[in-house]
């Protein structure tokens, strides 16, 4: 089972009111069904067949015509179809679904709260929408649509939630689609489907404290790097000294500061500056040593500058 088919397995045990149904089948044959003379919906998954059927009957006192077929694909799988043969017309227009014979989109007097919103997007989502499992990908929900101006509309309708979604054309079809896992866990929250936010959310906090130790690592290793290439430089400029005869140069506390970095050469500054404390007399701090080897270096620039 998949993760989609889980969520999806938990949004059709969730208990709603008449009103809900009535805008999740909208959502749901608006985005799944076959429109002609009848309403053709095709299934894969029995829970979701059986949540459309109860809608259907409940609401308009109608049985759906069930067909089942095994689909061989890849595996052997059965398909339901349900058909609707009478009250078409009166249906289509109880659920806002068409107008003069031509599909449109829900009016503003369809949905008139946010309950109704969010059962209407669980029947989009039960008919085309997919998330990915965060345990084996990426964060990823998507909801794909024939039409562009039902992408539009479905975007819209995430953002009056406070959702932020985009919509983008693939091939023929159009996907509405969000990457951000916060977002994603509110959805899949917002439907009701217990057991898969939290699943959700655990894969998310451990894979973002995964991230957390992974940067904390990598930034600890360019700092080890960079202390290793700070002594190195350093080191070469005390041979330079040494070579050139500068070192009489030098006054007491710097030649100290040069022979601890001699003894010490993988130290950072701030260590170098707290054994020279420890194990001398000459109390100094991490910008004192820097201090030193920028003297030093001023010295050396002075003395190349000079035999050029």
């Amino acid at each position: 089972m998949t993760y989609t088919t889980r969520i999806k397995e938990e949004i059709v045990k969730s208990d709603i009111n008449k009103s809900e149904k009535i805008c999740e089948l909208s959502g749901y044959i608006r985005f799944a069904a076959v429109i002609k003379d009848t309403i053709s919906i095709t299934l894969e998954n029995a829970s979701v067949t059986r949540r459309i059927y109860k809608h259907i009957k409940e609401i308009f006192n109608i049985q759906p015509r069930i067909t089942i077929r095994n689909q061989k694909r890849f595996r052997i799988k059965q398909i339901y179809i349900l058909e609707i043969n009478e009250k078409v017309e009166y249906i289509l227009h109880f659920l806002n679904i068409t107008e003069n014979k031509k599909k449109i989109l829900p009016t503003e007097y369809f949905l008139t709260n946010k309950e109704e919103k969010i059962a209407y997007l669980q029947g989009i989502f039960l008919a085309s929408g997919t998330i990915n499992d965060p345990a084996s990908s990426g964060y990823h929900l998507e909801i794909v649509t024939n039409m562009s101006r039902e992408a539009v509309y479905v975007t819209n309708l995430f953002r009056e939630l406070g959702i932020m979604a985009k919509h983008i054309k693939r091939n023929s079809k159009y996907m509405v689609y969000i990457k951000n896992a916060e977002v994603i866990s509110e959805i899949i929250r917002m439907f009701k489907a217990t057991t898969s936010y939290f699943y959700f959310e655990d894969i998310r906090i451990y894979r973002d404290h995964k991230n957390m130790v992974n940067r904390l690592n990598n930034c600890e290793i360019a700092n080890q790097e960079k202390t290793i290439n700070t002594g190195l430089k350093q080191l070469e400029d005390i041979k330079y000294l040494k070579e050139n005869d500068l070192y009489s140069l030098l006054d007491d506390s710097t030649r100290i500061v040069l022979d601890y970095r001699e003894k010490y050469p993988e130290t950072s500054l701030k260590e170098l500056a707290d054994i020279i404390s420890l194990e001398t007399d000459y109390t100094i701090g991490k910008s004192g040593v820097n201090h030193h080897f920028i003297k030093i270096r001023n010295l050396i620039k002075k003395h190349k500058e000079k035999k050029n």
